[in-house]
């Protein structure tokens, strides 16, 4: 059974950073993508950034392009760093896999940017 598990999120100040770190562990593979999610309070999930495992492709939502950087550490990993963090990336990350053709998902892991 396929299971994703994030880490490191938590309170930071505007301007801060956090790493969010999310690893798979059983099922099926290869991993053909990985990716960050957020959902804020009354908003849709949306695409935060993600990474393909061939050629190391990566995609980035236009609000966090030159602040935060994907990357997979370990075939079976994959980190999101935050830098300048702003009050509007408040939300619940959550860690996505694409395996087999299926999408799975993490349980998520909360980011709160505030003073």
């Amino acid at each position: 059974q396929v299971q994703l598990v994030e880490s490191g999120g938590g309170l930071v100040q505007p301007g801060g950073s956090l790493r969010l770190s999310c690893v798979v562990s059983g099922g099926l593979f290869p991993i053909n993508a990985m990716g960050w999610y957020r959902q804020a309070p009354g908003k849709q999930r949306e695409l935060v950034a993600s990474i393909t495992t061939i050629g190391g492709r990566t995609n980035y939502a236009d609000s966090v392009k030159g602040r935060f950087t994907i990357s997979r550490d370990t075939f079976k990993t994959a980190s999101l760093q935050m830098n300048s963090l702003k009050p509007e990336d408040t939300a619940v990350y959550y860690c996505n896999a694409v395996i087999a053709g299926g999408n799975y998902w993490g349980r998520g892991t909360q980011v709160t940017v505030s003073s």
